[in-house]
């Protein structure tokens, strides 16, 4: 029978599949941002699901890039993780390098803020803080129009995430900061 997973158990898979500091990081900062949304959007009972929703997004892309939301459905599967972690998972691929639309609101949320959190990211490393902390919108929005900074963040993925949720283009942007900037590791 498929189950839950607690946060422990979600970051030894996590790490079973991944070793780079990049690709961690990355996960941790998405987790962060999905646990902020869970409680903001009222699902904090669910907040510890959304965080592993974040945590294991990229469960397959260090290791099969080329099957990414493929594979990631076979390893969650191996573990035998519960089905909406397994679709919510996928879904983040929809219309890029799968066909699992992202149907609830966490999961357009999860389609959302992936490439943004790294556009964000890749932002404020260039800082002199290297933090979000002291970023604003207009530096995102700057960094957004710059096609070629952090050219692997799908622009066009954030757009269609912020109309999945209905939201305009700058309240995605300052929600996600807003989310990353309440995780003390941004």
């Amino acid at each position: 029978m498929a189950k839950k997973i607690t946060r422990d158990e979600a970051w030894e898979i996590l790490t079973k599949y991944n070793k780079e500091p990049f690709h961690l990081r990355h996960a941790e900062t998405v987790e962060g941002a999905m646990r902020y949304f869970a409680k903001e959007l009222g699902y904090g009972e669910d907040e510890e699901f959304w965080g592993n929703v974040g945590l294991l997004h990229d469960v397959d892309f260090e290791m099969y890039p080329e099957e990414h939301c493929i594979k990631c459905q076979e390893i969650m599967k191996e573990h035998d993780l519960e089905e909406p972690l397994i679709h919510a998972v996928a879904s983040h691929g929809y219309g890029i390098c799968c066909d699992i639309e992202p149907i609830h609101e966490m999961e357009k949320v999860l389609f959302a803020v992936d490439e943004l959190t790294g556009l964000i990211g890749a932002a404020a490393l260039m800082r002199p803080s290297k933090s979000v902390q002291d970023m604003e919108l207009k530096s995102i929005k700057k960094k957004f129009k710059d096609k070629a900074f952090a050219a692997g963040c799908d622009r066009d993925v954030i757009r269609k995430g912020a109309e999945r949720l209905g939201w305009e283009l700058d309240d995605l942007m300052v929600r996600t900061l807003e989310a990353m900037k309440s995780d003390p590791r941004n």
